[in-house]
C-alpha cells in the first residue's frame, strides 16, 4: 500500500471546521498534510510500524489556532523576566505597582531603566475608587528617585514614567507633544508623567533600542508560550520604520530580520503573517507614501517560505482608543469630547482627506490594508475610504480589514460585507475592559462594543486576535467571551444580544483567520490535503459549560505535522 501516516488520532471529537462544521472521530497526518478524516476505519489502513497513534479518549482535536492580531516580539519583551508584570491580578493598586518598582530598584544597576507592562486603571484600587485619580510620576519617585522608570499600559496607548525619566527624556512644562499625542499636565502645568498616543515616542526615542539578541529572546519566549496555548499561526500586525518608536523598536524593521533568521534556523514554531508598518501612530499621507514606496522598492515584501513567513500588507493607524478618549466617535464621551483621527491635518475634514489618501496609496500599490480603527465615526470614515479606493483601482480580492472595530456601525458592516472586507475583533480585550468602558461611553455603547453578532449577521468576515501584549493570547478565554459576553472584573454580561454560537467563535480563530492570511485554501480547517496544524484540548469543547473552556488544558500542538508542544508523553 501507500505511505503510512506519521500521526493518527482516534477516539475523539475531531472538529473539522469545514463548511458544515462536521465532527469526526479520527484523523491521520502524513508528511505535514492531513491525509484522512473520518472514523477509525478511515485511518486504520494508514497505521504502520512508525506511526504514532494518539487515543484522544474523548478530547477535542481542533485546527491549529490562528491569533490574527498579536505583537509577538512586544509580547515576549513585555513579560517576565524581560519586564515587570503589572497586569491584573499581579498588581491591584498603585501601591502594588510602586512595590514592584521598589523591588526592581534593589536588583538592577544604578541608572538602568526599569520597564514594566500591563497596568490598567480599571484594576488599580485607587483609580477605581476615584476615577479622577490617575497614575503620576509622584507614585514612582518615592521608590525610584534615581532609576528612570517607564511603565507601559495594557493597551499600548499610554506610558507612565517617573521624574528621572522625564529629566532624561527632556520633557518639561514647555515641551510640545507630537501631533496626535498628549503630555498630561497637572493644574499647575507640570507634566504628570503620563504620555498618551504619539507622545510615547518621546520616551521610545530616549531609550536604548532593543539589541538583536533581546529581540530574538523575546520572539523565542513568545513562540514557546504560543505553542503551549495551541497557537500555530499569528499575524504580527506592523513591523517597519513606523515601529522604531514603539516599545523600544519591538515593532521595528529589525524584528522582521529576527523572524527570517529563526525561520532559516528551523526555530519558527508558528506560521507568521506580517503587516508592514511604514509610519507610526501619527502620520501624513505624504510621509506614508514616501516610506511605503521605499519599502516596496527595497524588495521588503518577498519571503523565501511564504507558508511559514509571509508579508501580506500594511498597517495604518486611523485613531486611538476609547479609554484615552482618542477614538473618534459620532457622539461625545461621558464628560465631553469626541476624539479625532490621528493623521495629519488641522481639521476633521483635512484628516479625513489624509486617511483617504493613505488608504488609496496602499491599495493602489497592491497591499492588503489592516487599519487600526476603534471609534464609530473613524470606522465609517475608514470603510468608506476602502470602498473609494476599490472603486478607483478595482482589485478582485484585496481582503482589507478594520483592526479592532470596537464600535463598528451598521453602515460600516454593510460596506465591509459588500466588498468582501473583514474586521479583526478582540474578545479578550472585551472581557478585560467591559466594566470600565461605561465610564467613558455610557452603559449602552459599552455593551455594544465589539458587536460580533451584528457583524456576522451582516455578512462581514470576522476574525479574532488577542492584541498581545494588550491581553494574554489565550483563545480559550476569547471563545468563552464571544459565547458568554461576561466581563473579567465583575463577571456580568455586557451586550448579551452580541453573543455568538460556539461554532462561530471557533471559526474566527481558525478558517476565517486563515482567510485574513489569504490561506483558507490550505490551512484553517481539518480536511484532507490541508496543512497539519493541530491543537488538542483535553475535554469535550462542544458539550461542556462555556465557563469551563478557559481552564481546558492544551495537551498537544502540531505545526506542519511537527509536534511543538506535548504533555501527553510527559
Amino acid at each position: 500500500m501507500g505511505t503510512y501516516a506519521d500521526l493518527v488520532f482516534l477516539g475523539g471529537r475531531v472538529v473539522t471546521v469545514d463548511a458544515e462544521f462536521s465532527v469526526a472521530s479520527a484523523l491521520a497526518v502524513t508528511g505535514g498534510i492531513i491525509t484522512a478524516v473520518g472514523g477509525r476505519d478511515d485511518v486504520a489502513p494508514l497505521v504502520g510500524p512508525g506511526t504514532r497513534v494518539v487515543d484522544l479518549r474523548g478530547a477535542t482535536l481542533l485546527p491549529g489556532i490562528n491569533d490574527s492580531h498579536l505583537h509577538a516580539c512586544a509580547f515576549g519583551m513585555a513579560t517576565p523576566p524581560l519586564s515587570l508584570d503589572l497586569g491584573h491580578p499581579a498588581v491591584s493598586s498603585l501601591a502594588d505597582v510602586a512595590g514592584a518598582v521598589r523591588e526592581a530598584v534593589g536588583r538592577v544597576p544604578d541608572g538602568q531603566w526599569i520597564t514594566g507592562h500591563g497596568w490598567d486603571t480599571g484594576y488599580l484600587d485607587e483609580c477605581v475608587a476615584d476615577p479622577s485619580r490617575q497614575p503620576s510620576r509622584r507614585d514612582l519617585d518615592a521608590v525610584s528617585p534615581d532609576h528612570p522608570v517607564v511603565l507601559y499600559s495594557f493597551s499600548g496607548h499610554a506610558t507612565w514614567v517617573n521624574s528621572k525619566a522625564l529629566e532624561l527624556i527632556g520633557i518639561d512644562r514647555h515641551t510640545v507633544a507630537p501631533p496626535g499625542g498628549a503630555i498630561v499636565v497637572d493644574e499647575s502645568g507640570e507634566p504628570t508623567g503620563m504620555l498618551h498616543e504619539g507622545a510615547q515616542a518621546l520616551v521610545q526615542n530616549a531609550l536604548p533600542p532593543l539589541s538583536r539578541q533581546e529581540r530574538t529572546d523575546a520572539v523565542r519566549s513568545a513562540l514557546a508560550t504560543l505553542a503551549r496555548l495551541g497557537v500555530t499561526s499569528f499575524t504580527e500586525p506592523g513591523l517597519g520604520p513606523g515601529g522604531d518608536g514603539i516599545m523600544r523598536g519591538a515593532l521595528g524593521a529589525e524584528t522582521l530580520d529576527v523572524y527570517r533568521r529563526l525561520l532559516a534556523d528551523g526555530e519558527l514554531t508558528a506560521r507568521v503573517g506580517v503587516l508592514l508598518l511604514p509610519t507610526g501612530m501619527a502620520s501624513t499621507a505624504e510621509e506614508f507614501a514616501r516610506t511605503l514606496t521605499a519599502l516596496d522598492e527595497s524588495g521588503e515584501s518577498a519571503e523565501s517560505d511564504p507558508r511559514r513567513l509571509a508579508i501580506h500588507g500594511v498597517k495604518v493607524f486611523a485613531d486611538g482608543i476609547v479609554p484615552n478618549k482618542t477614538a473618534w466617535m459620532h457622539e461625545p464621551y461621558v464628560g465631553g469630547g469626541c476624539g479625532s483621527l490621528c493623521v495629519g491635518g488641522e481639521t476633521d475634514a483635512e484628516r479625513m482627506s489624509e486617511i483617504g489618501a493613505i488608504i488609496r496609496h496602499a491599495h493602489a500599490a497592491g497591499h492588503q490594508l489592516g487599519v487600526h480603527v476603534t471609534g464609530d465615526r473613524a470606522v465609517d470614515t475608514v470603510v468608506d475610504a476602502f470602498a473609494a479606493a476599490m472603486a478607483e483601482h478595482p482589485r478582485p480580492d484585496a481582503r482589507h480589514y478594520a483592526i479592532h472595530g470596537d464600535f463598528l456601525t451598521a453602515h460600516g458592516m454593510k460596506v465591509l460585507a459588500a466588498h468582501g472586507f473583514g474586521v479583526n475583533m478582540n474578545p479578550t480585550i472585551k472581557w478585560t475592559v467591559a466594566d470600565m468602558e461605561e465610564e467613558f461611553v455610557g452603559a449602552e455603547r459599552a455593551a455594544y462594543a465589539w458587536p460580533y453578532r451584528d457583524a456576522i449577521d451582516a455578512g462581514v468576515r470576522v476574525t479574532s486576535g488577542s492584541d498581545a501584549p494588550v491581553t494574554h493570547p489565550d483563545w480559550r478565554q476569547g471563545v468563552a467571551t464571544m459565547v458568554l459576553r461576561e466581563s473579567k472584573a465583575a463577571g456580568r454580561v455586557s451586550g448579551p444580544e452580541q453573543r455568538i454560537a460556539l461554532a462561530e467563535a471557533i471559526r474566527t480563530y481558525t478558517i476565517d483567520a486563515a482567510w485574513q492570511d489569504f490561506a483558507d485554501d490550505w490551512k484553517g480547517s481539518l480536511e484532507p490535503g490541508k496543512a497539519a496544524d493541530l491543537c488538542v484540548l483535553d475535554g469535550d469543547l462542544l458539550t461542556g459549560d462555556p465557563h469551563d473552556i478557559p481552564e481546558m488544558p492544551v495537551v498537544l500542538t502540531v505545526v506542519d505535522g511537527q509536534v511543538v508542544h506535548d504533555t501527553l508523553r510527559d
